[in-house]
């Protein structure tokens, strides 16, 4: 049996009516490979006028990893990036030992209408990479490897595979796939990595015999190729790589190896230590502590 355990996840609102499907973490598992975060947003059509707006706020510990299928979003951060996330291409910030960032609808967009649907995903930085200088990576759409497997067409986002290698810069093996799956068609996944599971986008998926349904995240056996079948088509998601080199301890958006970092990253944030995203005057304050 390819499949070890399925996530359902829980619907989270991340204020404003903004409503994410998150994966992970999860009580049965707080990451596979790097990844120890998983939001699944939309699809929502955005009107003339609206969209979310997510307010400068902090990071430590970790990379965020955002890919959209549809709409757009404008992304600005304390080292002075400004960039527009698109369809396609992988956005790959390093929070390192601290960056404040923002999310906003593009001003290029507001007065259109126009449909928000994607994955934002962190991936926690290894113990020895966790104080890094913050950065910011964009491979464009253009750039991201791909290949055709029979029914599926495989697109490399980050990580290796089947002779591609992704351009996306990472601190350690990971692997992240956008798979489209014809109506009726079969795929075999290889174990690329050490720890996989796969994410059902749109439709219902059969992995080794066993139904998976949309909006699940399946968790992989190790060392065994898994076999995937779709009766529409189906678009799906794999992620995996090496099991993370300690546990990790999530408080709001900062993860790490230690507590007391994370206590001094919040005393940080309160006192505005952080940095500033250029032009903005808004910020997220830091959440009620808890013991």
């Amino acid at each position: 049996m390819g499949i070890e355990h399925q996530l359902t996840g829980h619907i989270k609102d991340l204020g404003e009516g903004f409503m994410v499907r998150r994966l992970l973490p999860s009580a049965r598992r707080q990451s596979v490979g790097p990844f120890l975060f998983f939001d699944h947003f939309g699809p929502v059509t955005i009107p003339p006028g609206g969209g979310h707006a997510v307010r400068p706020h902090p990071h430590i510990g970790l990379a965020t990893v955002t890919y959209l299928f549809e709409g757009a979003m404008m992304h600005r951060d304390s080292l002075g990036v400004v960039q527009q996330i698109e369809p396609g291409a992988i956005n790959w910030m390093t929070s390192g030992r601290g960056i404040v960032h923002s999310e906003r609808p593009p001003p290029a967009l507001a007065e259109s209408t126009y449909v928000n649907h994607g994955l934002q995903l962190w991936a926690a930085l290894p113990q020895a990479f966790e104080e890094v200088e913050p950065s910011f990576n964009h491979t464009a759409a253009a750039d991201i490897p791909e290949l055709t497997l029979g029914d599926a067409d495989i697109r490399v986002l980050v990580g290796q595979a089947w002779g591609l290698r992704s351009p996306v810069p990472t601190f350690a093996s990971t692997l992240y796939l956008d798979i489209r799956l014809s109506a009726g068609g079969t795929f075999e996944l290889p174990p690329l990595e050490q720890e996989l599971a796969l994410y059902c986008v749109d439709a219902q998926l059969e992995v080794d015999g066993t139904v998976l349904p949309s909006h699940t995240l399946a968790l992989l056996a190790p060392g065994v190729t898994t076999t995937i079948r779709s009766t529409a088509a189906a678009r799906l998601v794999v992620l995996g790589g090496d099991a993370l080199d300690g546990h990790r301890f999530i408080s709001w958006n900062f993860v790490s190896s230690r507590k007391e970092r994370i206590l001094q990253a919040q005393d940080d944030w309160e006192a505005q230590r952080m940095g500033q995203v250029p032009g903005e005057t808004e910020f997220i304050p830091l959440p009620p502590r808890h013991p």
